[in-house]
């Protein structure tokens, strides 16, 4: 069979399914990953998917397949486990197959965890940002400023086109969040200034913010290239952590984070109310 081959048709079922980019190019990847392991097990192109293949997977990536000589995780599995109901989904849409083979009871029961992610204070990001100052990068320390004080994802700040900013109002229009959902985000002043002092150096006459000499925004893997210029730890999901968690902490509601950071479901935005996992450790020390 040809259709799940071709990844390409996928691609666009996923766009129309209002799929982001990230997660359609991880469905990709998982996607080719199974046609490999199917390849090498049987000696055969895929045809559909069957229930019986799925399950032997399901065992191979739980038993055999390893990441950097380790078992893969639950959260790993699940997530290429998803990708095979994506694509199953989409062959029966297409024809190709009538059954659903795969479902949320073939995923691994996971405990839900309670640590808050984020292992950063304020005055490491104050750190990250001066030596970005210094270097004199003004376009990455206006984006690491951006998303510190907003909390916005690296897609969605990567997204912003300059008639969504509106400096005299400190708001940003998010037309592409997650769930393709639009939002406004409230700026404060240092990222507002930030933002002008980056404008100033800014030489390009393209639509998005944050552009780059070699396509029309920047790309978030030069974000994360650049980022470990000046740390190991702080990266732009970190900053995220950290938005949510400082902003808590300042006395935001749960409500009003959860609007600004785009969560979906409060619940989300509760775990950054916990002790981090450090923390928490500490205190188990104490028992």
């Amino acid at each position: 069979m040809e259709i799940i081959l071709d990844l390409y048709k996928f691609k666009v079922y996923l766009l129309k399914d209002g799929k982001s980019e990230n997660t359609i190019k991880s469905y990709i990847i998982n996607i080719s990953e199974y046609i490999k392991w199917f390849n090498d097990s049987y000696g055969l192109e895929v045809a559909r998917l069957h229930r019986e293949n799925v399950l032997e997977y399901k065992s191979y990536l739980l038993n055999i397949k390893k990441f950097k000589g380790k078992n893969l995780n639950a959260r790993t599995i699940n997530a290429k486990l998803s990708s095979l109901g994506a694509i199953n989904r989409f062959l029966i849409e297409e024809g190709i197959q009538q059954d659903l083979v795969i479902n949320n009871k073939d995923t691994i029961k996971v405990q839900q965890e309670y640590a808050n992610p984020c292992t950063i204070e304020k005055k490491d990001v104050e750190v990250f940002r001066q030596k970005i100052l210094e270097a004199g990068d003004k376009r990455l320390y206006a984006l690491s400023t951006l998303m510190a004080y907003t909390g916005l994802r690296i897609t969605e700040a990567l997204g912003i086109k300059l008639f969504d900013i509106n400096f005299q109002a400190k708001e940003i229009t998010i037309r592409k969040g997650k769930g393709s959902k639009q939002r406004i985000v409230y700026t404060n002043t240092k990222i507002v200034e930030a933002l002008r002092a980056y404008m100033k150096v800014r030489r390009d006459n393209g639509e998005f913010l944050f552009v780059s000499r070699e396509s029309e925004n920047l790309s978030r893997s030069v974000v994360n290239r650049e980022f470990k210029k000046y740390s190991e730890v702080i990266t732009p999901h970190m900053l995220r952590h950290f938005y949510c968690s400082h902003a808590l902490d300042s006395g935001y509601s749960v409500a009003e984070v959860a609007n600004q950071a785009g969560h979906r479901d409060a619940r989300t935005t509760l775990i950054y109310t916990n002790p981090s996992r450090s923390k928490l450790k500490e205190m188990a020390e104490l028992l």
